[in-house]
């Protein structure tokens, strides 16, 4: 249980910056995008610029952060997104029987962004969701189930298919099926998605993620 959870330090992130996906900003849009895209900076410094001893107090201050924006900008699904992927990360750092609460919160928040708009940030809702369901343990103990994140995951890509993040967690989740072949042609797809403007941080560490998992399927 504790392995499993600690894995959950995950985040999948819209293929394009948050401004771009959004289109052309309009003066009521300006605020919601920009409380966003401080979100999302915030997130990367913690995930990958923080050191681990320190990131889940980080992400639970963040999670308070996210959740205010939530409230301030009810009825669009982008702080939704984020306030999920920001309780997702924390959850993975928190580990064990502790953060299935903080999984379920994530599941929940995700869920009431696809209600919104399931297109928005290209997806991502579908495919933060679809690793929750591969990532969290099957009944009694969790929600886990590998079918429903499949559809999920499938559905992220279909919106993004070129994107370093759906086509990273698609591979990560054939590989959790032993599907190591075609998990393979996601990976490396994903290590040559475009760079995302403003997201370097975030991509820095997402391709040392990809070369990793590369490098464990070559291994065997």
């Amino acid at each position: 249980m504790n392995k499993t959870l600690s894995r959950l330090a995950l985040a999948p992130l819209c293929a394009l910056s948050v401004l771009a996906a959004f289109g052309a900003p309009s003066a009521l849009a300006a605020p919601v995008d920009d409380a966003v895209v401080e979100l999302q900076r915030d997130w990367e410094v913690v995930r990958y610029q923080t050191p681990a001893a320190e990131r889940e107090k980080r992400f639970e201050v963040l999670a308070t952060k996210a959740h205010k924006v939530s409230e301030s900008f009810a009825g669009r699904s982008e702080p939704l997104v984020w306030e999920g992927i920001i309780v997702s990360s924390w959850a993975g750092e928190k580990g064990g029987l502790g953060a299935l609460g903080l999984v379920k919160q994530a599941k929940g928040l995700y869920e009431q962004a696809l209600q919104i708009d399931a297109k928005a940030l290209e997806g991502s809702a579908y495919n933060s969701l679809g690793v929750l369901y591969y990532k969290v343990p099957g009944w009694p103990l969790g929600f886990g189930d590998k079918a429903k994140a499949k559809e999920l995951l499938q559905k992220a890509l279909a919106i993004n298919p070129q994107g370093i993040d759906p086509n990273f967690f698609y591979g990560e989740y054939l590989v959790e099926t032993d599907r190591l072949g075609e998990a393979v042609t996601y990976l490396e797809r994903a290590l040559q998605a475009p760079p995302r403007p403003g997201r370097q941080i975030a991509d820095t560490g997402r391709r040392e993620e990809i070369r990793a998992l590369l490098a464990k399927i070559r291994s065997n």
